[in-house]
């Protein structure tokens, strides 16, 4: 088993963070160089996760074995060699190689590609560069651990509250209108834009060449429009379905019963296993006491992480529960104790930091979009993050479990990972001060999530967020689900006609879902298809000829945008949504720690 662990774990690795960025991007459409820098990223940085537990239980096995080289036999008890001062006395348990044990030499060379490939340092400001990075990296850390050690108990807490969700789902839908809306307001000015210059610069003007600045706005405009009518498409099913347990909780038959059937065919196998009868007892009454149970062992985890933060330089007596826990296992050599504990351990810290990263919304700068609507500059910045928060997050916990010889104060052989990325004590002003006492910060950031007190200064400033005990928190939720019920009864008008006319809701070529439309278009005409039409809607046709809208729109590459869901018929206002004279109560679309 020498190598097999770590190497099943990198192509595990390799697949997780190819199917995030799957889930995130668009393989498709965006450059190969985004891909594959932004996989680069994910990838090191997971895999720095996954495979620091190996390294510490092949330490602890490496100073087991050198305490038993240096030590002396039982009848004179005279101990020598470098590690003299923290040799105890002849151990009773001998030292058995893990099964996981990975032969020496190749962990500091892992380690050293890892590191200077998410990192691009210099070894000529080695000292400087990994100091700085660690600074900045732990500056990062601490807010975002803050914010994940509060807000993900207490999302799953919540997530067992049918009329909580719900009331949120609502809030979300009347802040995705008004933002759908904008979309479809710039979307028409920009249109206007290229009318104006389609008409002003002919196919043979010498500046018509400048006309493709233009169509990447109006690219990126439409990328934004389709965002928006996914995002919408997505809320409407989970509002439905929200509907559909609140309904369901009282059924006396204990079926499950949908409003809108799937238009996609379920397989067969989930089928037989997840029928109606499982489907009510899962939704309506095992999934809520599910969340209640993970919600509180996950707000243990954060007692203990804000407890060993505020705690891991004692070293005399040891009071990080981390440490207490490794040491405990050391004594008799459980690696496979050893390898859990770590794991589980730095998987929740990594969890509370990644999780806030993926939440976090910057106005429409910054935004991780699942189902393939993140742009390519967003997930080039959180490759960007992932690499300046994921080592200084690895030597904290180090630090938290006393495996880093600058916390624990003692002559013992390191760990590979602190050997070749440094240790808390690179600078000593910085490692006796800095590093010591900001991790405590994490206790005021704690409590400031518990209260909620940066959502309500994010909605005294104007940004709209979900607060139970707020008059325009209620305004937006009556709004959102006046809006979900025109939805609904659109969408039983619709079904109501297809079984009057015999129609079926899905055919080879069409698909029409609820609150948007699909159409299939080949790869070659989805640039022409989507952008053509539009224009002609804003273009007075007596005024230019067929060859100028050809030239105009052809060539136009697009930026990570696809096309298969757009339809220019969700431009035109509909009676009870966005008019062009007034807006919805949700004035601002700028979200902060905000996933919808």
């Amino acid at each position: 088993m020498s190598g097999a662990a770590l190497g099943l774990e990198i192509v595990f690795v390799f697949f997780l963070a190819l199917f995030l960025l799957h889930r995130y991007g668009d393989f498709k459409k965006q450059h190969r160089l985004v891909i594959i820098g932004t996989l680069l990223a994910w990838y090191l940085c997971f895999l720095i996760v996954f495979i620091l537990p190996l390294d510490v239980s092949t330490t602890i096995y490496n100073r087991c074995r050198h305490a038993a080289a240096n030590s002396s036999p039982p009848e004179n008890n005279n101990v020598t060699g470098v590690y003299a001062a923290v040799t105890p006395a002849p151990r009773q348990h001998p030292c058995f190689k893990p099964w996981s044990y990975i032969p020496d030499g190749i962990m500091p060379i892992f380690w050293r590609v890892v590191y200077w490939t998410s990192q691009f340092l210099t070894n000529q400001l080695q000292t400087i560069g990994i100091a700085a990075a660690n600074t900045w990296g732990l500056f990062l850390l601490v807010l975002l651990l803050g914010y994940g050690l509060v807000e993900i108990p207490r999302s799953y807490w919540n997530g067992a509250k049918r009329g909580y969700l719900l009331m949120k789902t609502y809030f979300k839908a009347a802040k995705l209108m008004t933002e759908k809306a904008d979309a479809e307001e710039n979307l028409e000015d920009v249109m206007e834009e290229v009318r104006k210059v389609n008409e002003s610069i002919k196919y043979n003007h010498p500046l018509r060449k400048c006309v493709d600045t233009i169509l990447k706005k109006v690219i990126y405009s439409v990328q934004r429009h389709r965002r928006t009518q996914v995002q919408w498409q997505i809320l409407l099913e989970q509002a439905f379905y929200l509907e559909d347990v609140a309904k369901n909780e009282t059924s006396a038959t204990h079926q499950f019963v949908h409003t809108f059937q799937s238009p996609e065919p379920e397989n067969r196998f989930i089928q037989y296993f997840y029928n109606p009868t499982v489907e009510w007892y899962w939704e309506c009454l095992l999934r809520p006491w599910f969340h209640r149970i993970l919600a509180v062992v996950l707000s243990v985890f954060s007692v203990i992480v804000v407890w060993s933060e505020c705690t891991f330089f004692s070293t005399t007596p040891v009071l990080s529960l981390f440490a207490v826990f490794i040491q405990l296992a050391e004594k008799t050599y459980n690696y496979i104790y050893i390898e859990i504990a770590c794991f589980l351990s730095i998987f929740f810290l990594s969890i509370c930091v990644y999780s806030t990263v993926f939440r976090i919304r910057v106005f429409n700068y910054y935004y991780l979009a699942s189902h393939h609507q993140t742009d390519a500059y967003s997930l080039l910045f959180s490759g960007m993050l992932f690499c300046r928060l994921t080592p200084p997050l690895c030597l904290n916990f180090l630090g938290l479990t006393h495996m880093d010889s600058s916390i624990s104060h003692q002559n013992t052989q390191p760990t590979a990972y602190t050997s070749i990325m440094g240790s808390m004590k690179v600078l000593s002003f910085i490692a006796d001060g800095f590093y010591i006492y900001y991790p405590m910060l994490v206790v005021i950031l704690c409590i400031a999530t518990y209260f909620s007190l940066g959502t309500r200064c994010l909605n005294l400033l104007g940004f709209q967020q979900f607060m139970g005990d707020n008059d325009m928190t209620s305004d937006l939720v009556d709004e959102g689900k006046e809006l979900i019920r025109r939805e609904k009864d659109k969408g039983k008008r619709k079904v109501k006609i297809e079984e009057e006319n015999g129609k079926n809701v899905m055919d080879t070529t069409e698909k029409i879902p609820l609150g948007t439309e699909m159409f299939t278009l080949t790869p070659k005409s989805r640039i022409s298809q989507i952008l053509l039409p539009i224009a002609s809607k804003y273009t007075r046709a007596n005024n230019r000829t067929e060859r100028d809208r050809i030239e105009l729109l052809q060539d136009a590459e697009p930026l990570d945008f696809n096309a298969e869901t757009f339809t220019d018929d969700s431009l035109e206002p509909e009676s009870g949504r966005y008019q062009p004279g007034g807006r919805y109560l949700s004035m601002s679309s700028s979200i902060i720690f905000e996933d919808i």
